[in-house]
């Protein structure tokens, strides 16, 4: 080998091990936000995160008193951080009713609006009643909550949850919250029962409507904008294919079309998050969920076309992986909060786009 092609090659050697000591220098950094047995709460489960207008990040869930359950003594609770997730200040106590009374407080859905900067967080009450508070120093103090369940669930209906995960504003100002239902009441067979919906606000939180609901056998759900302003809405669903059902709408979340199993997305019956990366210069949309088998490996997708194919799919974390909810810091950070470790703790990951596309798009 010549001087000149030796030369080459060490270059070349040189410039692929500083590519990969970069994208390994930028690998998940993780913060346990939550940890279960701590601060008096059995178990910590379904989380959410926003970010403020001044970018402070606000993760909620809920404190489950004396056991892992669903049902009984739940809380709200929250913790904030001012540093992009590298920190968290000490825990607050948002909502909770009854003392030790088994009343359960949660499903928190938070939606920031831009305009006013006011974050506003729905939540249920026994999975049946629906509640909202809002926020207007940066998640340190919370209104007085207010009933709205008259305007968001019909009468007829039974079992009632808003998101869990992030609500989003719409380009035109309008504030989406997810939600799932149960359309009869009492418990059975959710194939026959459940649906995704959402509801809606046009005059910056001031009153809340109900929007469209989709076919039966859909259940936790989050929603996206798409570049040509419809929504594109990601279900947990009871068919038991292992694939996530996507629905969409054209007239911005009054009607959903008929879902369908994407065979790229895999996913058990389970919560995941559905988050736009950017718009310009170039597409991008983000998906977390377990990456099986069951709820396991925590999994990160990315999609440059809308979300009709997701060529990238990377692990963020090996081990038990529930819920999960994304964020997008305002340096391009992302940001995922989700239930680790058979629901131990939960945890915040912080990663660049280089690191979930090994090097190819940052």
């Amino acid at each position: 080998m010549t001087a000149q092609r030796l030369l080459l090659a060490s270059c070349l050697l040189l410039a692929a091990t500083s590519c990969n000591a970069l994208v390994a220098a930028n690998a998940p950094e993780l913060t346990d936000v939550f940890i279960s047995g701590s601060e008096g709460y059995h178990t910590y489960r379904i989380p959410a995160i926003v970010s403020t207008n001044q970018g402070t990040l606000l993760a909620f869930c809920e404190g489950r008193k004396t056991g892992r359950g669903d049902h009984g003594d739940l809380d709200l609770v929250l913790r904030r951080s001012a540093d992009g997730g590298k920190t968290w200040l000490p825990m607050q106590l948002v909502y909770e009713e009854g003392d030790a009374a088994k009343i359960t407080i949660g499903n928190p859905c938070p939606v920031v609006d831009r305009t006013t900067g006011t974050v506003w967080l729905p939540f249920c009450r026994n999975n049946d009643r629906v509640f909202m508070t809002s926020s207007t120093d940066d998640g340190k103090r919370w209104s007085a909550p207010l009933e709205i369940t008259a305007d968001v669930k019909r009468p007829d209906w039974g079992w009632y949850a808003t998101g869990p995960g992030h609500g989003i504003q719409l380009s035109t100002g309008r504030l989406v919250v997810p939600c799932d239902c149960g359309d009869k009441k009492g418990w059975g067979d959710w194939r026959n029962k459940g649906r995704s919906l959402v509801f809606y606000s046009d005059d910056h939180g001031k009153s809340w409507k109900l929007g469209g609901a989709t076919d039966l056998g859909m259940n936790e759900c989050e929603v996206v904008e798409l570049a040509d302003r419809s929504l594109l809405l990601s279900m947990r669903n009871y068919f038991g294919k292992n694939q996530r059902a996507l629905a969409h709408s054209e007239d911005a979340g009054l009607s959903w079309s008929r879902p369908e199993h994407h065979e790229q997305i895999y996913c058990p019956t389970c919560q995941s998050s559905i988050h736009r990366y950017s718009l310009r210069p170039k597409n991008r949309i983000l998906y977390s969920g377990p990456g099986g088998s069951g709820r396991n490996d925590l999994t990160v997708r990315l999609s440059y076309d809308e979300g009709k194919t997701w060529p990238v799919a990377k692990r963020v974390y090996e081990g038990g992986s529930a819920y999960s909810d994304l964020i997008v810091l305002g340096d391009g950070t992302i940001g995922c909060l989700w239930e680790r470790d058979g629901y131990k703790k939960i945890s915040f990951a912080r990663f660049s786009l280089g690191w979930l596309t090994d090097g190819e798009d940052k």
